[in-house]
């Protein structure tokens, strides 16, 4: 018996020993072709636009093209569990935020992948405000009138999100909750589409990322009433937040970059370092900035910040879901 435990003990050892050449190999020669970035939203949503500014940065940093793919359904859910379920190569990534990573694991009652241990996480790369915008032609003054309206009309009034389960789906409806009423949300394919429906007047309002809603509002399409962070976000200083307009609310939003569980630690390290030079980059910082993102700082960017991160927000959204009596779909 020994000598089979030591032969089955010197297969394992020799196992390890390949797999860990095999993923030295791997990131001594990574990147050798193009990456896919996974955006889990439709084109035009304010993940959408973040990702492409992202991926073209971060591509001059490694020296290979990023190409961006639009995956939507599910609240993000779809093209988040296809980067769950991609080989660890280090060549398919996906572009998170707080909906795909921490609201729908309470959201739904079967998420398509533990987002707290299927993923390699990257960095965390900006936080996203979200911003609550009503069509042009409502007839009200400000967020205590908009409230007041929506008291006495809620039952015929809808608002829109890019999807069920998105951070817009789910801002709104804590809102509303907030606010003491019930009222029909109208998904969307996406935040483009969504936001052509409000500016159209055929729904209420949203409570999109900020990046989305800016040029609509800056035409006057479409009215910002609040600012949906804790503190006025930098990005539109002139926007009082809800707090500040007397509603005790406030949600927020982040992006971050994660590979699926099992990439090498090198080629997570690789990329790392170039998001880090890409958001670091004065250039980078005002493109972002004139899209309403806001860079997190250094500190907060690494991988192992970010998974404590995550396992955070999972818990903490957990339970503003559960207080705001949301029945998991």
């Amino acid at each position: 018996m020994q000598i089979v435990r030591r032969i089955f003990s010197a297969c394992g050892a020799l196992l390890l020993l390949a797999g860990a050449s095999g993923d030295r190999a791997l990131a001594e020669t990574w990147p050798a072709r193009p990456l896919t970035m996974i955006i889990p939203f439709g084109p035009g949503s304010g993940v959408d636009v973040l990702g492409r500014v992202l991926a073209a940065a971060v591509a001059e940093r490694i020296g290979q093209p990023i190409v961006v793919e639009n995956v939507g359904g599910a609240g993000g859910m779809t093209g988040t569990a296809r980067v769950a379920k991609a080989a660890p190569d280090g060549y398919t990534l996906v572009l998170g935020n707080v909906g795909t990573h921490a609201q729908n694991q309470s959201l739904y009652a079967k998420p398509l992948y533990d987002a707290a241990r299927d993923f390699a996480p990257v960095a965390l790369v900006a936080d996203t405000p979200q911003v609550l915008v009503v069509r042009a032609d409502l007839p009200i003054d400000g967020l205590q009138s908009f409230i007041s309206y929506l008291k006495q009309n809620h039952g015929r009034m809808q608002f829109g999100s890019p999807g069920a389960g998105s951070a817009a789906h789910l801002a709104c409806a804590l809102f509303d909750a907030a606010v003491g009423v019930e009222v029909t949300h109208v998904p969307y394919r996406g935040g483009g589409p969504a936001m052509q429906d409000l500016i159209a007047g055929r729904i209420d309002y949203q409570c999109p990322l900020m990046a989305l809603a800016l040029p609509h509002v800056a035409e006057r399409k479409i009215v910002a009433l609040a600012a949906l962070t804790r503190q006025r976000s930098a990005i539109r200083p002139d926007l009082a937040t809800a707090h500040e307009q007397g509603l005790d609310f406030e949600v927020s939003s982040w992006t971050a970059l994660f590979f699926p569980k099992g990439t090498p630690t090198e080629i997570v390290r690789k990329l790392h370092d170039a998001v880090d030079a890409a958001m670091d980059a004065p250039a980078v910082r005002e493109q972002l900035r004139r899209i309403g993102v806001e860079p997190v700082p250094r500190e907060n960017r690494s991988p192992d910040f970010l998974q404590h991160f995550v396992e955070r927000e999972i818990v903490s959204w957990a339970s503003a879901i559960k207080a705001a009596g949301l029945t998991p779909q």
